[in-house]
């Protein structure tokens, strides 16, 4: 059938059904019905063939402006994010899809001003940390989050958990005290996510509020060792527990003129080995042995290995003596 022939069925100029022929006009509803009962073909038919064609163009598009931004999406730590299955292997314009997939954006401009200039990790750069890999791991753990259920969060049972965490510390295995700790902080408001480093990273944790009743701790386990996982627990938890809601990350140093990180570093610090009876094991005991530091923990009820880790860091102890007291956490 001819344009001319088509256009006098359906009562509509030449030109209309030329630029509809060649796709310059959209089919409306209306022309749908027309072609219904000039052709005998549905009305449905010709709407979606139109949805799929317009959509074919709009993806093309698309795919179009992806291909420009592939030098963005390989400042990311690409292997790491596959080999923890985040990831496919798509490469070129598929791989800037993918990465915007994961990160729950639709395009590069709009990472950025969630993930750049809204996002907390721009702290991080005090840890010369890598922006894009904070930027995977952080939504990583975000991801892990949203899929867990929590209670509303409740300040006064999650301060009743803190105060009393330390004998958990001394407990095993870690997976069943992982686990206890989990479902503890769940009822608080809290979702524990252990999420590994990514390369670049250079963080221990990370405190976040996803919402104004559910807030995200997130841990990297970086060392491994039980003296390194409890403290960074309990840093973030602490931040949590601030009176000012902010999103926090920390690294290995603290900066001397952030007030926050310094109060929450000495409230964990504090908590797992309190200073009275710290100090006055430390000058009563000028042999720290393996036995003096085991006993000194059991009456704390606290790790042994977290009391070596402190008595490393304050020079006690060199930082190869008594390591063997650190439980490893394999948990990866």
């Amino acid at each position: 059938m001819s344009q001319s022939e088509l256009a006098r069925r359906m009562g509509r100029p030449v030109k209309t059904i030329n630029e509809i022929v060649n796709g310059k006009a959209a089919i409306t509803p209306e022309t749908a019905l027309q072609l219904e009962l000039a052709l005998g073909i549905s009305s449905g038919m010709w709407l979606g063939l139109e949805t799929h064609y317009r959509s074919q163009i709009a993806r093309a598009k698309a795919q179009d402006e992806l291909s420009k931004h592939v030098a963005w999406a390989k400042q990311f730590p690409l292997a790491d994010l596959r080999r923890a299955g985040l990831l496919g292997d798509a490469t070129g314009p598929d791989l800037v899809g993918a990465l915007l997939g994961f990160f729950g954006v639709s395009s590069v401009k709009a990472w950025n001003g969630h993930w750049v200039e809204h996002a907390a990790y721009r702290r991080a750069e005090s840890f010369e940390s890598n922006e894009y890999a904070v930027a995977a791991w952080l939504r990583w753990g975000e991801r892990a989050a949203l899929e867990m259920e929590v209670e509303g969060f409740d300040k006064t049972r999650l301060t009743a958990f803190v105060v009393n965490i330390r004998p958990l510390t001394r407990e095993e295995p870690f997976s069943d005290v992982l686990e206890e700790v989990g479902e503890e902080l769940a009822a608080c408001g809290v979702a524990l996510v252990l999420t590994p480093e990514l390369n670049g990273t250079r963080l221990s944790g990370a405190a976040r509020w996803l919402t104004s009743n559910k807030a995200l701790v997130q841990v990297s386990m970086r060392y491994r060792s039980d003296d390194q996982f409890w403290f960074t627990l309990l840093h973030e938890l602490f931040h949590l527990l601030d009176s000012r809601r902010s999103d926090h990350l920390d690294g290995d140093e603290i900066a001397t003129d952030d007030a926050a990180e310094s109060r929450v570093n000495e409230q964990a610090r504090d908590l797992l080995i309190p200073p009275y009876e710290y100090e006055r094991f430390v000058n009563a005991t000028p042999d720290l042995t393996r036995e003096a530091v085991r006993d000194f923990a059991k009456t704390l009820s606290v790790s042994p290995g977290i009391l070596v880790g402190r008595l490393q860091r304050d020079r006690h102890l060199a930082p190869s003596t008594l390591n063997d007291l650190k439980r490893r956490i394999d948990w990866f």
